[in-house]
């Protein structure tokens, strides 16, 4: 079965606003963290292809221009077309903004993953990190604030199986400063991946 990945990715001049003062350059920081992203994603032996839904020219990766960027659920709904289009079976909708993403994490839940809907909740278990959709289009992808919740009845009255998929590494996304006080723990507790984000926020601490 062919597997897609898809990553919304907002524009990073406009991403991580929630951020405030907590980081010196937003910008930078959101474009460091879905290059690791994207970097970890190629480990990954179940996935077929990666698709970026962006106004962002993002070089090394397809990329569906999302001209009007009216947020994750439509740039996600954009990027399940574009997947279908290109034959795939099902789609993992995957988020720009966990650069802890641990490829071993993501092919046991492809592996493992059966028909239906697996919804991977962020760290404070009321929002959706992750979507695994087989088939693409059984549910439309809606995420915001209190979506896991969401999630889970549109794959309930779909009629579908729905499952939570717990990795750990794909919890971490990073919204509010204390979501990066989060991935800063953890990236200090493992020494591999996020190299650029790793890098970026070393400088920025030592520059503080």
């Amino acid at each position: 079965m062919r597997t897609v990945a898809i990553l919304p990715v907002k524009t990073f001049g406009r991403a991580k606003q929630r951020l405030g003062d907590a980081v010196g350059d937003r910008p930078e920081l959101a474009a460091a963290m879905v290059a690791d992203v994207l970097d970890a994603l190629a480990q990954v032996r179940g996935l077929d292809d990666v698709i970026v839904v962006s106004a962002e020219a993002i070089e090394g990766v397809e990329v569906v221009h999302d001209p009007v960027e009216a947020g994750q659920s439509d740039a996600a709904a954009r990027g399940v077309r574009a997947a279908v289009a290109r034959g795939a079976g099902r789609v993992l909708l995957v988020p720009g903004d966990c650069p802890a993403l641990d490829p071993a994490e993501v092919d046991a839940l492809l592996a493992g993953a059966e028909p239906g809907v697996v919804i991977v909740p962020d760290r404070h278990g009321s929002g959706t990190n992750a979507l695994l959709l087989d088939p693409p289009a059984v549910i439309e992808p809606a995420f915001g604030p209190g979506s896991f919740a969401r999630h889970a009845a549109l794959a309930a009255g779909a009629g579908v199986t729905v499952r939570v998929g717990r990795l750990p590494s794909l919890e971490l996304d990073v919204d509010t400063p204390g979501d990066l006080e989060a991935l800063r723990t953890a990236l200090r507790a493992r020494n591999a991946g996020a190299a650029r984000t790793r890098a970026l926020l070393e400088r920025l601490a030592h520059a503080a």
